[in-house]
């Protein structure tokens, strides 16, 4: 994989970014379809498929996750999965992806351990609070790791109030249009040859001790384990709760 990078805007961040994951960082474009870019807007990937290219860059303070953190009171659903408490809760997110539920998360005063498997999409969300972290104070409070989320989760001395997962949907033909940040997940998932073992991953963490485990999951999905102690529903989407 390569970076690409202006000279002017080389610095100790990509650097480190190339030698932690061995990366090349170069001055000229590349002729690959899928790369990194670093200026002025931060990291951001050049996903390229069927002659076409989209730009993926990560910014929690607008778009789609700086228009949900400014309504974050309105996450009622959500809040109510977490359950009722006035303390702070240390939260295992084992599915990170970009951060959605997360962000909610520590815009309600609570602790995360965020854990993603993917190198891509983990460099990308972690340059997104490296830029943020300024302007949103509760990103001090959230631990972003790449690494095997289950592998973690064992390994970890913390005791963590909540173990969330959030399985990437399943894409219907009602949804299709609505993908497309998926779909970009999908495609990137796919460049680093991770599989898709969603199923997996939950059974596994089944089987683990936990105090309370969040799973949540299309409205209409079957149920992947039938001991659920309860369910808060939206209108598409519901969080099974296992106690």
């Amino acid at each position: 994989m390569q970076i690409y990078v202006d000279k002017i805007f080389l610095d100790n961040y990509v650097e480190e970014i190339s030698t932690r994951f061995n990366y090349e960082i170069v001055f000229e474009k590349p002729y690959t379809k899928n790369y990194f870019i670093y200026d002025t807007n931060g990291l951001s990937f050049i996903l390229g498929s069927n002659n076409t290219t989209k730009l993926i860059n990560v910014n929690f303070m607008s778009g789609k996750l700086g228009w949900r953190l400014k309504r974050a009171d309105h996450e009622g659903n959500l809040k109510k999965a977490l359950g009722r408490t006035k303390n702070s809760l240390v939260i295992f997110d084992a599915t990170a992806g970009l951060l959605s539920d997360s962000m909610i998360f520590l815009s309600l005063g609570h602790k995360v351990v965020a854990v993603e498997q993917s190198k891509i999409i983990f460099l990308l969300v972690d340059d997104a609070i490296k830029r943020a972290k300024n302007e949103i104070p509760f990103l001090k409070n959230i631990n972003l790791i790449n690494a095997n989320s289950l592998d973690i989760y064992k390994s970890s001395q913390e005791l963590f109030d909540i173990v969330y997962l959030d399985p990437m949907y399943p894409i219907s033909k009602k949804n299709i249009k609505k993908s497309g940040d998926l779909d970009s997940l999908r495609s990137i998932l796919e460049i680093e040859n991770i599989l898709n073992e969603e199923n997996s991953l939950i059974n596994s963490f089944m089987k683990e001790d936990y105090q309370k485990l969040i799973l949540k999951r299309p409205l209409k999905a079957k149920k992947l384990h039938s001991n659920i102690n309860y369910q808060v529903k939206g209108k598409s989407t519901r969080f099974d709760i296992y106690l």
